[in-house]
């Protein structure tokens, strides 16, 4: 299922989805948009959190079902001010998220296989637009540490894991012919630049 007015930005850290979201934020059409992000700011989304700076250790088979419920509040929850995803798209308001599903089928498949995150994740409806920022992971990696804060994925042997994981899932997503619509950036190039492609993407929804 797709779900009209559903936008999401995916890629390893540091790829720059959470500098483009604010890009659009300052739009000045911005009120057109339900700008929001994984994981949420509801209760499981703050617990995650924790676990993400590492001052919470979870299994990681107890970390994908914990992303599954957050994304679940993240659709249909009222528990924090970014929830609620599918009522505000069909308000007809454009939801433009920094993560969603493919984040767990990539990072949690990384740390436990791929079998219990396809489970848990394959009744949440699709985005009608993907965007992929592929980036080389020293590259990416060395923006995260220019933030002086780092959290527990943010290594490189993992992110280079979790990139190369990255691209077969979009790849697969590819193969099925799903309805939604998916595109490739190259997240390397100049904010502007992706700024320009991102918009002309989303233009035709507006």
């Amino acid at each position: 299922m797709i779900l009209k007015n559903f936008i999401v930005f995916e890629g390893i850290d540091g790829a720059g989805t959470s500098t483009q979201i604010k890009i659009l934020q300052k739009r000045k059409d911005a009120e057109r948009f339900f700008f929001t992000t994984e994981p949420t700011d509801s209760e499981t989304g703050k617990f995650l959190r924790k676990m993400l700076k590492g001052d919470v250790e979870l299994d990681p088979r107890t970390s994908a079902f914990l992303f599954a419920a957050d994304r679940n509040e993240h659709l249909y929850g009222k528990g924090g001010t970014n929830c609620g995803v599918i009522e505000q798209a069909q308000k007809g308001k454009i939801v433009v998220s920094d993560r969603y599903l493919f984040s767990s089928l990539t990072y949690q498949s990384v740390t436990c296989g791929d079998e219990l995150p396809r489970r848990l994740n394959e009744s949440f409806p699709l985005p009608e637009i993907l965007f992929f920022f592929d980036i080389n992971p020293e590259i990416s990696l060395k923006r995260v540490l220019g933030r002086g804060e780092t959290e527990i994925y943010e290594k490189l042997d993992f992110q280079k894991a979790t990139a190369e994981r990255y691209r077969a899932v979009i790849d697969e997503y590819e193969k099925m012919n799903t309805g939604m619509k998916i595109v490739h950036l190259d997240a390397s190039q100049p904010v502007e630049k992706v700024a320009d492609l991102i918009n002309q993407h989303i233009l035709p929804i507006l």
